[in-house]
């Protein structure tokens, strides 16, 4: 079987967005609320962490993936992640 995706990077960004836009979209019938933001805000720390580089190619992967998608609200969620999750500095 061959992967779909050029990189291991790529594969984990597109499934750490899936579960996040699930997340996003949920109801309270579909996840807990409160576990949903615990979900969302933990993400933001562990991004936020990360060395300068690292975070840089992952907004940069995310605005591939917002330039590809032809789903308007998921377009706007991936143009919004990089911001939303910590990636970048609020002077940027």
């Amino acid at each position: 079987m061959t992967s779909s995706y050029p990189s291991l990077t790529r594969a984990l960004a597109e499934a750490l967005v899936d579960v996040l836009w699930f997340i996003d979209g949920s109801e309270d019938e579909q996840m807990d609320q409160d576990d949903a933001v615990k979900v969302m805000e933990g993400v933001a720390h562990v991004v936020s962490t990360l060395p300068n580089d690292q975070r840089q190619a992952l907004v940069e992967l995310v605005g591939e993936m917002a330039a590809a998608e032809s789903d308007p609200a998921r377009r706007e969620f991936l143009e919004e992640f990089p911001e939303g999750f910590g990636l970048v500095d609020d002077e940027s």
